[in-house]
């Protein structure tokens, strides 16, 4: 179940950052960029490769973001422990009659 919800999560966001690294450098040029008015020290890949991943770091908590909301309160509330191994003191876990 969490591999699904991961590739949910993962699967959009690359696909998101994959476009956005075609939109920014399409009209961005890398050997162009500076910070703090110093060029950046990497390579034109470096900025390519750090924009990529910075794109599906940024994606991918939209996406977490977005599955997490989409938890129904059952899900989101249900206890992993077995019925008969959980503590008879936990208020959250028992069942009210």
């Amino acid at each position: 179940m969490w591999t699904q919800r991961i590739m949910w999560i993962a699967w959009p966001a690359f696909l998101a950052a994959c476009l956005l690294e075609m939109l920014v450098f399409a009209l961005v040029d890398p050997g162009d960029l500076s910070w703090a008015g110093q060029p950046l020290p990497l390579s034109r890949q470096g900025v390519y490769t750090v924009a990529f991943f910075a794109f599906w770091a940024v994606t991918a908590v939209a996406s977490a973001l977005t599955t997490l909301l989409s938890l129904s309160p059952f899900e989101l509330n249900r206890c992993p422990v077995a019925p008969e191994a959980r503590p008879s003191d936990c208020a959250r876990h028992t069942r009210r009659r």
